[in-house]
């Protein structure tokens, strides 16, 4: 049981980087820092999104618009963590 927690704490690790990659990707095409239309670029772009958007999206439709500010991200940082904590202090100390 402990392994299946340790896979799932290194899962949430990992999303919490992509969602780093996504944030940083938004931020460098915005200020036209690297181009979407290299094929390179493109192809991580549609990774990265297409890993992050389907948990973003309903972040995103509870959240008031804040003009143009996005905190959906945040959010869901906030919510890794409470998961990731709920884990190491609830639930793996009490499995065998």
């Amino acid at each position: 049981m402990r392994i299946l927690l340790d896979v799932i704490l290194m899962l949430l690790n990992l999303y919490w980087w992509v969602v780093i990659i996504m944030i940083i990707m938004s931020w460098l095409f915005a200020f036209n820092v690297i181009n979407g239309a290299n094929q390179f670029v493109a192809t991580i772009w549609r990774i990265v999104n297409g890993l992050t958007e389907p948990v973003l999206r309903p972040i995103r439709r509870i959240m008031p618009n804040l003009s143009g500010i996005d905190i959906s991200p945040l959010v869901l940082f906030i919510g890794i963590y409470v998961v990731q904590r709920i884990i190491t202090d609830y639930i793996y100390p009490y499995t065998f």
